[in-house]
Formats: C-alpha cells, structure tokens, sequence
C-alpha cells in the first residue's frame, strides 16, 4: 500500500478530476490520510487581473477574486463529498506555473502522495503529456495518474522492475518497493499482480554494424542471449521474496522499457502500472520520466510512479534548480 497520512490531489477542470478524486477517497479510507484538494490558476498573482482589466475595464482585484473564488466554489463541491465520508479535508487555490507550484506545496507540506487525473483533449486520444508529465519527473513524493474512471480500483496491475544488481542497494531497493505498492494496491482491490522487466544488449545494433564486428553477428547473437539469461536471473532472484507472484504472471522482455511495457500493459488490458522512476535519462537501468510519457502516450493506463531513496527535486521553494 501507499503509506499515506496526507494525499494532495490536483484537480483542474481539464483533467480526470473524478477519476483523481474516487483514487484519492478510496487511499484515504483505507490508510486514515487527509485530504488537501487543490487547482492551480496559470497565472501569477495580479497578472491575469491586469491583462482582463485592460479589456473590460473593471478592477484587477474584482476580476482577479472572481476567477480565484470560481476554483474555490469547484474545489468545495468536491470536498463536501470526501467529508461526508468522514475523511479530513482542506482546500486550496495555487497561482502560477502548476507543476512548479503543485511541487512546491509537496515540499512545503510534506505530501506522502499526490493524485492527479490525467489531462485530457479530443486530440490526443483523451491522455495528454503536459503537466502530468512534468509532476512525474520533478515531484519527490509518489505521484498517481488515474486514467480512467474506475472507482479508484484496478482488476489488472502491472509492476515494472529494473531487476537491478543486489549489490546496488538504491535500485534494489527501489525494486521492492515497486513490488511491495502493487501487491498491496492489488490485494486492496482483488486485483491480478503481474510483473515486467525489460532489458537490451548495451551496444547491440553499434557491435552488429561496427567496422570490426560487422561480420561477427553470431557472437553478437550470444552476447545477446547472455544478457537475457542474467536478466531472467537478476528478476528470479528479485522474485524469491516474493511468492505471491505467479510465475506465470513474470515477463522478462527484450526490448527498450517504453515500448515493452506500453505492448504487454495494452495486450493484456492492464488497468495501472507501478514504476519506479528518475527525473532524467542517463542512469542506466532506470525508468525515467520519458518512459511514462511513452506509456500515457500509447495506452490510457494509470500510472503510479515511485522515486528512489535520496531523490532530490530539481524545483525549490525559490525556483527550479
């Protein structure tokens, strides 16, 4: 399970703020946590009163405390609800870039999780890329993107592993706790647990075209089924603490983490995937913020995605750093 005291859920109007707030309620039922219901105005304080005023010509403040008190009214509707179920709840309205400042009230607050429905549009086949993605590269906390309205359950849950070295104590580490999330999220919902790892050859299409091994392609081919063997072996042994995954439920795939997971996650109608993931590219055998825009680009799949131990956001309390 997601350990959870207090969950923020964000919910602009032009995201699946339903799907977002059913997750949020059924985490917060089952964990004791508070609830802290914001959405963000793209715009900083006093810039969207001054750019209306030139054109109407009322006051900065009316106008600027009219759009404030809107998201107010919307947020309260959606609170109401929550406290009739006897969970704690407080809302608040941010102003200025939202990613930026949804991972600032993270920091200054202490969030355990943040939810946020996917945003949506006609045009991209209802999952969009934007602030979404920017929350699963930049926030510290584990971020939840429902993407699909399922009453904050799942039937089919996918945990995607980087099967790292036991001996790197960070991946590892991060590996069990990818395990650990899903098991619990699937008990929690009667939901199946499968797991995938996807893995390559470093090098493998340079070794197979290079000057010197061009005609070397059975060795390449050997090279290549050893590192699927120690693949298969490094997530045999990830898995030894773990029996209550059935064998038949593990998939060690070669192919890049983006497509391989997007493949399986849509050919065996997976509801969510748990990840764990960095904010850059450049630290092999992590999933970085890319791979999940790969994943909500290719299929409408929830995604709940962990940061490692010791992970440091790039945004501060003062800027981005």
């Amino acid at each position: 399970m997601l350990d959870a005291t207090s969950i923020l859920v964000v919910l602009p109007h032009d995201s699946l703020a339903e799907a977002a707030m059913d997750c949020a309620t059924r985490l917060a039922r089952r964990t004791g946590a508070a609830l802290t219901l914001v959405d963000v105005i793209d715009a900083a304080p006093g810039d969207l009163g001054r750019r209306m005023s030139d054109l109407t010509g009322q006051r900065d403040a009316e106008i600027e405390q009219d759009v404030i008190s809107h998201h107010r009214d919307r947020l309260a509707e959606f609170a109401e609800r929550a406290r009739r179920e006897n969970i704690e709840v407080t809302e608040a309205v941010l102003q200025g870039r939202p990613a930026v400042e949804v991972v600032r009230m993270v920091l200054r607050e202490g969030h355990d999780v943040l939810i946020k429905g996917a945003s949506v549009s006609e045009d991209c086949g209802g999952v969009l890329a934007g602030v979404d993605m920017h929350l699963l590269r930049l926030c510290p906390c584990p971020v939840w993107v429902p993407t699909r309205a399922t009453g904050g359950t799942s039937a089919r849950i996918l945990a995607a592993v980087a099967a790292a070295d036991p001996g790197d104590a960070a991946r590892a580490g991060l590996d069990r706790r990818v395990l650990d999330v899903a098991l619990a999220l699937g008990q929690g919902d009667g939901a199946e647990v499968r797991v995938i790892h996807a893995w390559s050859l470093p090098g493998d299409h340079a070794l197979r075209h290079g000057r010197y091994t061009v005609d070397k392609g059975g060795d390449v081919d050997a090279l290549v089924a050893q590192e699927g063997q120690a693949a298969a072996a490094r997530v045999a042994a990830l898995l030894a603490d773990y029996p209550q995954v059935a064998r038949d439920h593990v998939v060690v795939a070669e192919g890049s983490p983006g497509a391989v997971i997007a493949a399986h996650a849509a050919a065996e109608g997976v509801d969510a995937i748990v990840m764990g993931t960095v904010g850059r590219a450049g630290q092999p055998g992590w999933v970085t913020g890319a791979t999940a825009e790969t994943i909500l680009g290719r299929i409408p799949c929830s995604v709940i995605a962990l940061k490692p131990e010791g992970f440091v956001s790039p945004v501060t309390l003062d800027g981005i750093g």
